[in-house]
């Protein structure tokens, strides 16, 4: 009986312990969270930049990018030019019911047509509506934050070179290369 009585007086001084401290809960859908610089939302598409070259669909581990193209020949602008082909994006799809927001897709595209966008609220009813065609990755473009600026290190390059460059070491002897490793010296 000691030990349930103990056990009500300890139950019953942490309740009155966080009873008098502030609670840190956030009324989320009336109050926005205040998200850290660069976090990672959704995948946003620049769909100017992208070329139909199909790396990111190659290297996402979940083949949840879906992207149809044709090419179309496109007609020389100066005389003695010949036709070059030109793709053209037709469907660029993300289902994000497969995605598992690694972003390799956004680390290889050469052409940066693929951005973390901040924005988190695009949850569905469905699970089939889970798959975003380009207009709607096109619309999270505006929500892409621009990148950080790059800090200069060095702006005198002869002051780190001399910082970097090895003190000068006394020489060391060696033995001659051209001798008979058979031959003692």
């Amino acid at each position: 009986m000691s030990t349930f009585l103990s056990g009500l007086a300890k139950g019953m001084a942490t309740t009155a312990r966080t009873m008098t401290q502030h609670a840190h809960t956030q009324q989320y859908p009336h109050v926005h969270p205040d998200l850290p610089n660069r976090s990672r939302g959704v995948i946003a598409l620049l769909e100017e930049n992208c070329t139909s070259c199909m790396l990111c669909a190659r290297e996402c581990p979940d083949w949840c990018i879906y992207i149809d193209s044709h090419k179309e020949t496109v007609e020389p602008g100066p005389e003695g030019g010949r036709a070059r082909q030109h793709n053209v994006l037709d469907r660029f799809a993300i289902d994000f019911s497969l995605c598992m927001y690694c972003g390799i897709c956004i680390d290889v595209c050469p052409f940066d047509a693929l951005f973390w966008s901040p924005e988190f609220e695009y949850s569905e009813t469905d699970i089939r509506n889970l798959l975003h065609e380009k207009d709607k990755l096109g619309e999270w473009m505006p929500t892409v934050p621009p990148p950080e600026a790059t800090a200069v290190i060095a702006t005198d390059v002869t002051a780190v070179a001399a910082s970097t460059a090895a003190p000068d070491s006394a020489p060391v002897d060696s033995p001659a290369v051209d001798a008979d490793p058979g031959e003692t010296p």
